[in-house]
């Protein structure tokens, strides 16, 4: 039994009907190589099945809470059931891009069962005329929580499913895994007493440190740049309430290519490019619609504070940044120099301030009582035209480049989705691997009713940029 962090609980509270929060990362695979030519669903079952040991993830649901008074547990469900959480559907014929986008998001805007352990896999198969992809080939959409990982431990997690050979049989770890009985309501309350008598020293102490770490970062900034990082307050059509509908689609490149971009504009980083490909698709989007800004919009970026790739897979362990996306510059080159000066002032920022910044707020307050006031303060920012200081969200999150197999069935692409909330109603998901990057942009129907036109806009700035790389 662990309890969850403050963070953690922080994307429970964010969890209604309208704004599931999970976490979906999208693999597609050609088994074209593999013996016989096909996959059974029962050895995708086995898979998972012999891989379980190897997350905490997958096997443990969440118990006690206290009423929100504190944060729940996580606890060994001893009902798990396999078969429950990985499931088995099939696109209608043709089976083109299209439909598995419209898949995609559908499945996207349903949320979990909450009483189970937070992850679902859908095995989808009638991929035949999806252009791109291999003959026969099938995907797997993984949903999991975003109170249990973030994008890189969901990165992990991904690797954790899959084998570095293509050898169908798969040795089975040993597996000690046992269920357990929810806690006691004396050990729920009892640790919610004492949790909430140490929140005013935690207030106190966080507040000390944050108040003149915002002091010496403010000021560190202001004597690198006179613009300082302060962005404009603009609003756009991703900025109010979101419905419970969902649309996506994907931009596919070679990562080859982003890498020969970057060094047209020294200093440049992959993400760099991949939010100023995101920066033009939107200024033609929103030129398109006549709702483009004279000044720039900009972008959050999630930050990872793990010290390490490998370590600990379990929970949240982000920050955020914001980012300009020169959407006030036409020239592709101009933007990607406006993109990294802005990217590397927010990094400093950020090193300033302390990437810990979000995990201190968060462990000031009662999780119910920040649940209240964040929804409150999304409610009524979303119900009025209140300029906010992001736009829309682009999560980069680096993937396995080394070829990796599921049930002698290998990895073709990556892509990935993510959650929207109230005044943020349009997520790029970075994800790089095998070879390839992607951007799987997601929103809802009534703020992006045509999401291919979107990804068209998406490509026109990356071929444009490639062009003035070269």
């Amino acid at each position: 039994m662990q309890q969850l962090t403050e963070m953690d609980s922080n994307f429970l509270q964010q969890e209604t009907v309208l704004t599931p929060m999970h976490i979906s990362p999208v693999i597609v695979y050609d088994q074209s190589k593999r013996k016989g030519g096909k996959v059974r669903f029962k050895e995708i079952l086995q898979v998972f099945g012999n891989n379980l040991g190897k997350s905490t993830i997958f096997r443990r649901k969440l118990a006690g809470g206290a009423m929100g008074l504190d944060t729940p547990f996580w606890v060994e469900d001893p009902n798990f059931d396999l078969e429950f959480h990985v499931r088995h559907i099939a696109l209608p014929r043709p089976g083109d891009w299209r439909q598995f986008c419209i898949l995609l998001a559908r499945l996207q805007s349903r949320g979990l069962d909450m009483t189970r352990p937070l992850w679902e896999a859908y095995v989808i198969e009638g991929l035949n005329n999806v252009g791109g992809f291999p003959p026969n080939s099938f995907a797997i959409m993984l949903k999991v929580h975003h109170a249990a990982i973030d994008g890189v431990s969901g990165a992990e997690i991904v690797t954790a499913i899959h084998s570095l050979s293509p050898k169908v049989e798969a040795p089975q770890e040993r597996d000690d895994w046992k269920g357990e009985s929810d806690p006691s309501a004396w050990q729920v309350w009892s640790r919610a007493y004492v949790n909430n008598l140490k929140r005013p020293a935690k207030f106190i102490s966080n507040v000390s440190q944050l108040v003149p770490a915002f002091i010496r970062a403010n000021k560190q900034l202001s004597e690198k740049s006179k613009e300082g990082l302060k962005a404009p307050s603009l609003h756009t059509r991703f900025n109010g309430r979101v419905d419970s509908t969902r649309v996506t689609d994907a931009l596919i490149m070679d990562l080859a290519d982003i890498k020969r971009i970057r060094k047209a504009c020294e200093g440049a980083t992959v993400n760099d490019v991949m939010v100023s490909i995101v920066g033009g698709g939107l200024r033609k989007y929103l030129q398109d619609k006549e709702e483009l800004p004279e000044e720039s919009l900009s972008c959050g970026a999630p930050i990872n504070m793990r010290e390490e790739s490998g370590s600990d897979s379990t929970g949240n362990q982000v920050s955020q940044m914001t980012i300009s996306l020169a959407t006030d510059i036409e020239d592709p080159l101009e933007r990607l120099e406006a993109v990294r000066i802005s990217a590397n002032q927010a990094k400093d920022y950020a090193s300033a301030l302390g990437t810990s910044v979000l995990m201190d707020v968060s462990e000031m307050m009662i999780p119910q009582v920040l649940g209240w006031g964040m929804r409150a303060g999304s409610y009524a920012a979303a119900n009025s035209n209140m300029p906010v200081p992001m736009h829309v969200v682009v999560s980069n999150v680096p993937g396995p480049q080394q070829p990796l197999y599921l049930a002698g069935a290998k990895v073709h692409l990556l892509m990935g989705l993510g959650p929207l909330l109230h005044m943020m109603g349009l997520f790029h998901g970075v994800l790089s691997g095998v070879g390839r990057i992607t951007i799987n942009f997601v929103s809802c129907r009534t703020m992006m009713p045509d999401p291919a036109f979107y990804r068209e806009c998406l490509k026109e700035s990356f071929e444009e940029l490639k062009a003035a790389a070269n």
